[in-house]
């Protein structure tokens, strides 16, 4: 008579930081010079973007408010 022994189910917790950490190691990550160079130019975008964005809401603020004086 041959005896199976259950395998104990692999703990959800346990393989999911597996999986992580193996994930983790086939990244390719930046050289400390493309993430300076990377993170400069978030900075001038993101600045571009506020800047064109105030300009933008500045100018529909005008325009509503002419509106209001005319119509009001």
């Amino acid at each position: 008579m041959t005896r199976t022994t259950a395998v104990k189910p692999e703990n959800r917790l346990v393989r999911y930081f597996r999986d992580t950490r193996a994930e983790l190691a086939k990244v390719t990550w930046p050289t400390r010079e493309e993430g300076i160079r990377l993170t400069t130019v978030v900075l001038v975008v993101t600045t571009i973007s506020a800047i064109v964005l105030f300009a933008v809401d500045s100018l529909f603020s005008l325009v509503i408010a002419g509106l209001l004086r005319i119509l009001g």
